[in-house]
């Protein structure tokens, strides 16, 4: 449905909805898009979860609007909806080494020396998604950016 894989959920006695775009990643404001329209969803109550090569591995940022930072999924949400200002939580994968190119590092696996912390980052970036939805942006800004 939506182009993608839709999930419901309760946290904190509220009825979430989880999307993964099956779109390529570039295109996934489609699945949003139609998602949002269908629900009637408001931006402030969407939450984009991407990656983010500009963060070291492990990092947590949430923020309330802005640019996609060339996060190109990020950036198609962004022009479908026609707005910068929706929530979204970015997490690290550090950047590429040197001769790797983007697409295949983004891709990739994680080499053995960074799977612990590959994998505790997936744990932190679930329990701040579901922070965001019980205490709010603000909080989880103040919580996770910082660490």
């Amino acid at each position: 449905k939506f182009q993608g894989e839709l999930y419901e959920a309760n946290i904190a006695s509220q009825r979430v909805l989880l999307l993964l775009p099956l779109t390529y990643m570039n295109g996934s404001g489609a699945s949003v898009l139609a998602a949002r329209d269908f629900y009637k969803i408001e931006h402030s109550d969407i939450l984009v979860i991407c990656d983010d090569l500009a963060l070291p591995l492990g990092k947590l940022r949430f923020r309330a609007k802005g640019s996609s930072g060339g996060q190109k999924g990020l950036d198609d949400v962004i022009r479908r909806l026609g707005s910068d200002e929706i929530p979204r939580l970015r997490i690290g994968i550090g950047a590429p080494p040197a001769g790797r190119d983007v697409p295949g590092y983004v891709l990739g696996r994680f080499p053995p020396d960074e799977q612990a912390a590959a994998e505790e980052s997936i744990q932190r970036a679930a329990a701040s998604a579901e922070a965001w939805v019980e205490k709010g942006l603000s909080y989880c800004m103040n919580q996770y950016n910082a660490a």
